[in-house]
Formats: C-alpha cells, structure tokens, sequence
C-alpha cells in the first residue's frame, strides 16, 4: 500500500507568487544645473507662466511652490490635468475680460462727486485719494478697488479732476471727479 501512495502522487508544482506591487514615488526629475523640474500651475513672479516647466532649487520647491500649489511634479498624468485646468483657466480670463471691458465703459459714463472739508479758498484740509474715488464709485455700485486707480498726486484743491482707472488685463479708463465742500454738494442736490 505504501508504494501505492507514492505512485499517486504528483511532482510538486511551482505556484508563483504574487509580486508585490512597488511603490513608486514621484521624483522630480533634474535639471542641466541639478535643480529640480517642475511644471508651474499658476503664474509666479520672476519665474515663469502657467504651464512652463521650470528649473529651481530643491529647497524652494519643497518649501514654498509644491505645498502653495504653486507647482507640480510633471507626470504624464499631471500633465493632462495641467492641459484640462489651462482650458477651464483661460475661458475664466476671457469672461473676467468681458466684463472689465463693459465696467470701463460704465465708468466712462459717470462723473463722481467727493465731498471734502475746504478753506475759502478751496485748499482742502486734507487730500482726496484713491480711496475716497474707489468709495464714490462703489456709491455707484461700480465695484473698483483703490488699487486700480492711478493718481499722480493726491487731490488737494477743489474742481473736477480726470482720474485715470487700471482694472487689469490692461483695459483702463478714466472718471471725472468733482471735488466740493459739503455745503456747495448740499447746495447742488436741491437744484
């Protein structure tokens, strides 16, 4: 019976085992200069624009354009992504532009009166700047912020003044500000 045994046996089979799947990271590939690559998702300062693949240090990489998303490792698959953003990112830019250009024209149409403390005279005891305008204009619900209003100079007499607008992508246009006493805008609203 032993020999029986033996007989039915089959030749032990080799079972292969799984393979582990290896973990790859994503390294940064180097430079010509031994920095790192990266692919710029937003546009920065003295570096470049969206979408360029960029060479810095490792350090500012690591510590500031990878956590601030300001980057990204360029993987064929970050790469596509970066593709699909730059599309939904330029539609957004058109848009924005779109209605900056119709803002500046309902700027143009407006003239904005800044009531300020004046001597006889008309010297202002203080200065009109930007931050007066940008109020004025937000009383219009014409949304401008100070930054984008260009002033040589504060304003310190009465008149009417042309104030020069930046609203970006550079489309700018230009309010006419009348600077009064508040007594002489008191004056003008009941006529």
């Amino acid at each position: 019976m032993a020999s029986k045994k033996s007989a039915t046996k089959k030749p032990p089979v080799a079972v292969a085992k799984p393979q582990k799947k290896e973990k790859r990271r994503n390294q940064p590939l180097k430079g010509k200069h031994g920095g790192w690559q990266l692919v710029l998702i937003e546009d920065v300062t003295h570096l470049g624009k969206q979408g360029d693949v960029v060479e810095v240090k490792a350090g500012y990489a690591r510590n500031y354009l990878l956590p601030n998303s300001f980057a990204t490792i360029p993987t064929p698959h970050n790469l596509k992504l970066l593709v699909k953003y730059k599309i939904r990112v330029h539609q957004a830019r058109e848009a924005k532009i779109a209605d900056l250009k119709a803002l500046a024209e309902q700027i143009k149409q407006v003239n904005v009166t800044v009531e300020a403390n004046a001597t006889e005279e008309g010297h202002l005891y203080g200065s009109v700047g930007p931050a007066e305008v940008s109020k004025a204009l937000r009383g219009r619900n014409l949304p401008v912020s100070p930054e984008m209003i260009h002033m040589e100079a504060p304003i310190k007499e009465q008149g009417l003044y042309a104030v020069k607008l930046n609203l970006g992508y550079d489309i700018e246009s230009e309010v006419k500000v009348l600077v009064v006493k508040p007594q002489d805008a008191a004056a003008a609203a009941k006529r």
